[in-house]
């Protein structure tokens, strides 16, 4: 007896084979109705797009970047170039380790502190197997670790652990640390930051704003000089754990030599950056952008927005005799007369050939003067707007006359008038 093939046991294999074939004729199909397109057009289209810009309150056009605040500052003048939020007190994560490492260069560099010396990782301290995410130096709980080994555990792996082992060492405890770091941040000028902790995580009250970071990034690159090539570092190296810098910056921008990255839910993405072009050094600080690509992305926009509009003028040197003003019953009848410091301003490109200087001196300069005393003071103007000004001082000590002498002076003044 011949048996008939069950009809529901080749169905689903019908079906799949069906399918199958309908799917690759229909594959085939769309490859010969649709060519690829043009090399010249997917590279168009891949093109990213034009950089959004608005204007400022100074009638300057300034990018406009998707993240809470942001600043862009000239290191040499502390000017902001362009800003928005600069002053909101926000979550700064990780950016406040730039003033744990700040603490513990300025001990380095007074001698307090040294280099060798050996820090203990307290359980308080501790990374307990990781926690704390992957902010970690990874030192053992209760071993030590040099001094300059837990900087580096701070600035380049952005250790939680390394942080508060310093702080707990520099300090006594943290809350000790905590306190140094607030003293500090109001000596520097940093009205609108108050720490609670040495690593930057979430506090009620533990803020930052972006201008005040930007001025911890000048004082550190400014006054740790030593020790400012930790932020440039690439990658650290501690119990056999390799950790990379977590600033895209240092590996895509030559020009880009610090500082340091922050992330946590509360801040997001955070990045101060510093650049140095052709002797222009810029710093620029990103609060809460939304991923790592972003804040790295947004530091590259405002770094060549910067050195494409803005240059360096000086409108006078240091030293250098400005003008030779009278003066009163001195035994020499004048005096030379600068500026005590070099002056730098930042001018948008192309107008430094047009600044020009005014001197204004005191009136009625009598001698004593003293070498260094201010007489004046020297404005900077370009196309009839004042940019900024500086203390014309008395370059040579003008000793007062005998009594003789200032007779002399005096009649010889009456018959001039």
């Amino acid at each position: 007896m011949t048996r008939k093939p069950r009809i529901s046991r080749l169905l689903p294999s019908l079906l799949a084979t069906a399918i199958l074939a309908g799917s690759a004729v229909a594959a085939e199909a769309a490859t010969h109705a649709k060519p690829k397109p043009h090399a010249a057009a997917r590279k168009a289209k891949s093109a990213p797009a034009e950089q959004a810009m608005t204007t400022d309150a100074n009638g300057q056009s300034i990018p406009v970047l998707e993240n809470k605040a942001w600043v862009l500052m000239d290191f040499n003048t502390g000017q902001l170039l362009a800003s928005s939020n600069p002053d909101e007190p926000l979550p700064p994560a990780s950016l406040t380790k730039m003033m744990t490492s700040y603490l513990v260069e300025q001990g380095l560099k007074s001698g307090k502190l040294k280099p060798d010396e050996m820090v203990t990782m307290s359980e308080s301290a501790w990374c307990r197997g990781g926690k704390g995410g992957d902010s970690c130096m990874f030192v053992p709980l209760n071993e030590k670790a040099s001094l300059m080994d837990m900087l580096r555990g701070v600035v380049i792996a952005s250790g939680n652990d390394a942080s508060k082992a310093l702080a707990e060492h520099v300090g006594g405890s943290e809350a000790g640390f905590v306190t140094l770091m607030n003293a500090e941040a109001a000596k520097l000028g940093m009205t609108k930051t108050h720490f609670e902790n040495a690593d930057g995580l979430p506090g009620a009250n533990h803020k930052a704003s972006a201008r005040d970071l930007a001025v911890l990034a000048a004082a550190i690159i400014r006054n740790s000089a030593e020790y400012y090539p930790l932020y440039a570092e690439r990658e650290f190296t501690y119990n056999n754990i390799k950790q990379g810098n977590r600033n895209a910056l240092l590996y895509t921008d030559s020009s880009v030599d610090g500082l340091k990255t922050g992330h946590t839910e509360e801040a997001g993405y955070c990045l101060v950056a510093s650049s140095k072009r052709n002797g222009m050094r810029l710093i620029s600080v990103i609060m809460n952008a939304n991923s790592k690509q972003a804040r790295a992305d947004q530091t590259r926009v405002l770094f060549n927005w910067g050195y494409a509009n803005f240059e360096e003028a000086t409108p006078a040197q240091a030293g250098a005799a400005l003008t030779t003003p009278k003066v009163l019953y001195g035994v020499a009848p004048e005096v030379a007369a600068g500026i005590a410091k070099p002056w730098t301003l930042v001018v948008p490109k192309g107008q430094a050939a047009a600044v020009k200087t005014e001197v204004t001196l005191n009136p009625g300069l009598e001698a004593p003067i003293a070498k260094g005393a201010v007489i004046g003071k020297l404005v900077a103007v370009a196309n009839g707007k004042a940019l900024g000004e500086v203390p014309v001082i008395a370059l040579a000590d003008v000793e007062r006359a005998g009594f003789f002498l200032r007779i002399k002076q005096r009649i010889a003044g009456w018959f001039s008038k």
